[in-house]
C-alpha cells in the first residue's frame, strides 16, 4: 500500500536514501573544491591559463575563454565556442581551479572530436526537454482517469532523463580523463598538484551517479505507484 497514515512509503523508503545521498555527494563537491582551493600551484599557474595552454596545444584557437560570475558555474559553450570560468575559478592558480579549467577545456576538445557520447547527448536534448514538461502531467492524468497507459507513458517520458543522464556520466568521466592527462603531459605540474586535481574532478563526478540513481529510484518508485492503483482497481 503506497500511503500509510497519509505518508508515501515508496519516496521515504526508495526516492529519499537516494536524495540524500545526492545532497552528500554535492557537499562533498563543494567542501573538496575548498580545500583543494588552498592548494596553490609551485609554478602559479591560473585556471584561464591552465584552460588555454590545453586548448591550444588541440589547435583549438578560436575556443574563447571568458571569465563568468558564481561559484563552480563553469561551463563550455559549443554554440558560441566560448568555454567560461567561474570567479574561483578564471584567475585563481590553485589545483581545483586548474582541474576544474581543464575539465571544461575536455569537453571542448569533445566537442571538436565528434565524442561519440557528447554527440548522443546533444541529439537528444530536445526529446528530454519535452519528456521532462509531459511526464508529470501524463502519469498524474493516468492516475486519476484509471488510465495505467497514459501513467506508463509519462514514466517513459520521465525516463528519457535518465538515458541522458546515463550519456552525461561517460562524457564527464572522459573530460575528466582528458584534463588530468593534458595536465601531466604539460610537465608543469608536480604529482601533488595532479594528485589534488584529481580529487576535485572525482568529487564532481559522484554528483552525476548521485543524479542518475535518483532518477532510477524515482521511476522504481512511479511504477509501484501505477501497479499499486491497478491492484486496488481489480
Amino acid at each position: 500500500m503506497p500511503y500509510y497514515y497519509g505518508i508515501d512509503w515508496t519516496y521515504v523508503v526508495i526516492v529519499l536514501p537516494v536524495l540524500i545521498l545526492a545532497m552528500i555527494a554535492q557537499a562533498n563537491v563543494s567542501s573538496t573544491f575548498s580545500k583543494y582551493s588552498k592548494v596553490k600551484l609551485y609554478r602559479s599557474v591560473t585556471g584561464a591559463e591552465a584552460a588555454r595552454m590545453i586548448l591550444d596545444r588541440h589547435g583549438l584557437y578560436n575556443v574563447t575563454i571568458e571569465h563568468v560570475s558564481g561559484q563552480l558555474t563553469d561551463h563550455f559553450d559549443p554554440r558560441s565556442n566560448v568555454l567560461r570560468l567561474s570567479d574561483s575559478v578564471y584567475g585563481s592558480d590553485s589545483a581545483a581551479a586548474v582541474g576544474v579549467a581543464a575539465h571544461e577545456a575536455g569537453h571542448a576538445i569533445q566537442y571538436a572530436e565528434g565524442y561519440t557520447p557528447m554527440r548522443v547527448r546533444a541529439a537528444i536534448i530536445p526529446a528530454c526537454n519535452l519528456g521532462s514538461k509531459l511526464a508529470l502531467p501524463l502519469f498524474i492524468i493516468g492516475l486519476i482517469l484509471s488510465i495505467p497507459a497514459l501513467s506508463y507513458l509519462g514514466i517513459a517520458f520521465f525516463a528519457l532523463a535518465a538515458v541522458f543522464q546515463a550519456v552525461t556520466l561517460p562524457v564527464e568521466y572522459n573530460a575528466s580523463n582528458r584534463a588530468l592527462k593534458a595536465l601531466e603531459d604539460s610537465r608543469r605540474f608536480n604529482e601533488a598538484e595532479l594528485k589534488a586535481s584529481k580529487k576535485v574532478l572525482n568529487a564532481a563526478a559522484l554528483t552525476y551517479v548521485a543524479a542518475l540513481a535518483t532518477s532510477l529510484a524515482q521511476i522504481f518508485r512511479l511504477l509501484i505507484l501505477v501497479g499499486g492503483s491497478r491492484n486496488r482497481r481489480d
